[in-house]
């Protein structure tokens, strides 16, 4: 059984009207991929390493779902708008289903 898909992404908005563009943007290819927000913002302490100022970890129900939101004309159209509004890290991986430790 394939896990779930995860996006984690550190972001710098420097341009909030426009970043709310980009939000409104997302919000149909989510719909569309099942994304489910488990983080979105929040109160945070970097322990280790750099950080910036949010953090989003968007569950998908796979993997593939994850890499096929991204890679989606809609997503796409909105990164368009992000581009300008935000720096941002963002990977896409592949959650874990083994056994606990």
């Amino acid at each position: 059984m394939a896990g779930k898909g995860y996006w984690i992404g550190r972001v710098d908005v420097n341009d909030l009207e426009q970043y709310k563009r980009y939000v409104e943007a997302n919000a149909a290819p989510f719909r569309e991929y099942g994304a489910k927000f488990l983080v979105r913002g929040g109160r945070f302490e970097c322990v280790e390493g750099d950080s910036r100022s949010r953090n989003v970890v968007i569950e998908f129900p796979s993997y593939e779902q994850a890499m096929a939101c991204y890679r989606s004309p809609g997503y796409q159209a909105a990164i368009e708008l992000r581009a300008t509004a935000s720096v941002i890290d963002l990977i896409v991986i592949e959650g874990y289903e083994g056994l606990p430790p």
